[in-house]
């Protein structure tokens, strides 16, 4: 059964979109876009320069010392992919695709996870049904964790929101030495069907991972004198620290007690038209905070995103009131609260979750 959306039957987009073409004039745009190149190139010099302090005294030979340097480094790698690589999947970091397709690529398997394989459940399974169970390849079902109602429960995830911090700390270890293989073998991702690789691909995701190890972990060891165990310690704390990061600052941007899951009735048809479902699904966190843009690259301002994907994240706290606006004028859905309520509710609805 092919899922779509209802017919809208408000104006709440037209008229967002009049005004916010009104305010994203030329000026405008092109300064967004200057920003945007002035972040990327900061965080760019930001990741290659802890990098380098890495493989020099006293940093290589001090244990306390070389954890925190090697987690910042990990935190810099996290904030280029935010604040480039997402752009770039969306072709706006810059105004060539072919430039954009070439930063996502070196960015995402810089991190250790496969640009190609995260772009096609990105943009052709996310993007298209955020938060609907079966379309949307970021709330699969998974044996830990329990993110949707439709999922079976287990009993395991009675105590879901107690053990999940656990799992979220190993996170991005997991998505580099497993998960993106899991996804090398499955036929069907979401709502994506007969999928397939070449075996050359599946060649170069492997050698890509291979030499994301060299470049993070043996080179950095080969430089110092200590032993290697040493070294698997504070690559282990680096992960914990970014997984921990990476997994909040995302999650709560649609995996909440506020946001909705809607379900498709019997013809296919999901609740809402799909400006509302964008609307209804997604969470915002200090959207209109320079600070907060610069840090998390306009995952804090979903809605946002979400409704104008082809726009640079560096105007959305700009047209963040607009949408707000325009909800409350058209009596959409529009959800937003500070980062740490967000992340209360993140853990209430897992407590839910697995309870109900």
């Amino acid at each position: 059964m092919k899922i779509k959306f209802k017919p809208s039957n408000s104006d709440f987009y037209q008229e967002l979109n009049s005004k916010v073409s009104s305010l994203i004039s030329e000026g405008v745009i092109k300064k967004s876009q200057r920003l945007m190149k002035v972040k990327f190139f900061f965080y760019f010099a930001l990741f290659f320069g802890l990098y380098s302090l890495l493989l020099i005294d006293p940093v290589a030979e001090n244990f306390i010392l070389r954890t925190i340097v090697y987690t910042l480094f990990g935190f810099s790698g996290i904030l280029l992919a935010f604040n480039a690589s997402h752009d770039a999947v969306h072709n706006t970091l810059f105004k060539s695709e072919k430039f954009n397709k070439i930063a996502h690529y070196l960015i995402f398997n810089l991190q250790g996870v496969n640009a190609t394989l995260w772009k096609k459940r990105h943009i052709s399974s996310h993007h298209l049904f955020p938060n609907v169970d079966g379309c949307d390849a970021d709330i699969d079902d998974n044996p830990f964790i329990r993110l949707s109602k439709l999922h079976k429960r287990k009993w395991n995830h009675k105590i879901q929101h107690v053990y999940a911090p656990l799992i979220y700390c190993v996170y991005t270890l997991h998505w580099i030495i497993i998960k993106d293989f899991i996804y090398l073998s499955k036929k069907e991702v979401a709502n994506m069907k007969n999928l397939s690789y070449k075996t050359t691909f599946v060649l170069e995701v492997i050698l890509l991972k291979l030499l994301y190890l060299a470049f993070v972990l043996f080179v950095p060891w080969y430089f110092s004198e200590i032993s290697f165990g040493y070294f698997i310690a504070s690559f282990l704390i680096m992960h914990c620290f970014i997984s921990i990061f990476f997994v909040l600052t995302l999650i709560i941007s649609h995996l909440t007690t506020e946001t909705t899951f809607p379900s498709a009735d019997e013809d296919g048809f999901l609740p809402t038209c799909f400006h509302e479902h964008q609307l209804a699904v997604s969470l915002d966190y200090h959207p209109t905070s320079r600070f907060a843009n610069w840090i998390f690259g306009g995952f804090n301002s979903h809605a946002a995103h979400h409704l104008f994907p082809r726009l640079p994240h560096t105007v959305y706290t700009r047209i963040t009131p607009i949408i707000q606006k325009m909800a409350d004028k058209h009596s959409m859905p529009y959800n937003q609260m500070n980062m740490w309520r967000a992340i209360r509710s993140h853990f209430i609805y897992l407590k839910e979750l697995g309870r109900e």
